[in-house]
């Protein structure tokens, strides 16, 4: 069989940030309900967030509140065990701060109409119609489902990590293992683990930045 080609489906990140986003605004101006403007804001969010932070799926919808998902000091931080990633090291990552409003507003408000009243259900991504965790195939095929209806193009959760790449080689020529370090992958030239994490922060942070100032850039701010 012939590999499908990715080149169809390959949209930079300031793209989809913009599309999760926009759902994020369609669904508090319009949603007529509290569960619809819970599924709308949980939906953008999901998109925005993958974007920014394109780890692997199961990673992704696996996220729980206060566990790997964590508040420290007014900014979110994902927080992933060593034993949970392919590279058998801790991956973290800082939420950037422009969407730290719209995540607070989600945890606090959105998320507890989704999981209808349960406290003990921790789970960040929760499913509309049963209020528990969404599975990784069930959160794979909404966010395929989401990116084709909002910017026309079915972009799996595995494409997120080529757009995260891709837009690194485009607007981050200068920073060489920033595709690299912003997948968590290990570079066989860099042993040192307190630089692995360290390069992952810088990462992230860098990536954020570039990400803003082109999605500001667009708008004219």
């Amino acid at each position: 069989m012939i590999p499908r080609s990715k080149a169809d489906r390959l949209v930079l990140t300031e793209r989809l940030v913009e599309a999760g986003l926009i759902l994020i605004r369609e669904a508090e101006m319009f949603g007529k309900t509290a569960l619809a403007r819970a599924v709308g804001v949980r939906n953008g969010l999901l998109i925005a967030l993958l974007a920014l932070h394109p780890i692997r799926i199961k990673n992704f919808a696996a996220l729980a509140v206060a566990d790997t998902f964590i508040n420290i000091d007014g900014r979110w931080w994902l927080h992933i065990p060593s034993e949970d990633t392919k590279s058998r090291r801790v991956d973290e990552r800082q939420v950037p701060e422009f969407i730290t409003d719209l995540v607070d507003s989600y945890v606090n408000t959105h998320r507890a109409v989704l999981c209808r009243g349960d406290a003990e259900n921790l789970a960040l991504w929760v499913s509309s119609t049963t209020g528990r965790q969404l599975t990784t195939k069930n959160l794979g095929t909404l966010i395929s489902k989401l990116t084709r209806e909002t910017i026309g193009v079915d972009v799996s959760p595995h494409l997120f990590r080529t757009a995260g790449a891709s837009t690194a080689a485009v607007y981050g020529g200068n920073h060489p293992h920033l595709a690299s370090a912003l997948l968590n992958h290990r570079d066989p030239r860099v042993t040192e683990e307190h630089y692995n994490r360290a390069t992952t922060f810088s990462a992230d942070d860098e990536y954020a930045l570039i990400t803003q100032f082109y999605r500001r850039q667009k708008s004219g701010d």
